[in-house]
């Protein structure tokens, strides 16, 4: 019996690609699913220092919801650099010109502040329609409860 502990290769890893479907999902939790997905922390051979997490494509994220009063409090600020440059937005103006950006947003603030959060998001595909152009990779659908 040895008491070595097994550390995979990053060619080792087998990347998976899951669609899932945000049609009437709370954010929140869509982001906290997406983002296990990403770092691959439901993986039996998960491994810290490597970024063995799959492939996700989110679908209508248009209609993507909030619970609470969050859709007209929720701010996102941005700064462009220049004095007097912030910027601000509401959760509804948001959704309405970017709503993949809310997403992809939630999601990255979900991901630990290291050097694999970069890669991981590279995995991470947010589409506001039903139409993807991931259907050559044959992503695996999830329904989230």
């Amino acid at each position: 019996m040895t008491n070595k502990t097994y550390v995979p290769k990053a060619n080792e890893i087998e990347r998976k690609c899951f669609v899932i479907d945000a049609a009437n999902q709370v954010l929140g939790r869509l982001a906290t699913r997406v983002a296990t997905l990403l770092t691959g922390k439901d993986e039996p051979l998960y491994t810290p220092h490597l970024a063995c997490g799959d492939q996700v494509v989110v679908i209508n994220a248009r209609n993507i919801r909030v619970t609470g009063h969050k859709a007209k409090d929720k701010v996102y600020d941005r700064y462009t650099g220049y004095p007097g440059g912030r910027r601000s937005a509401t959760f509804e103006e948001v959704q309405a010109k970017k709503p993949e950006f809310i997403i992809t947003e939630a999601v990255r603030q979900m991901l630990p502040k290291n050097r694999l959060r970069a890669k991981w998001l590279k995995r991470l595909r947010v589409y506001a329609g039903a139409q993807h152009r991931q259907l050559a990779q044959k992503p695996i659908p999830i329904v989230l409860g």
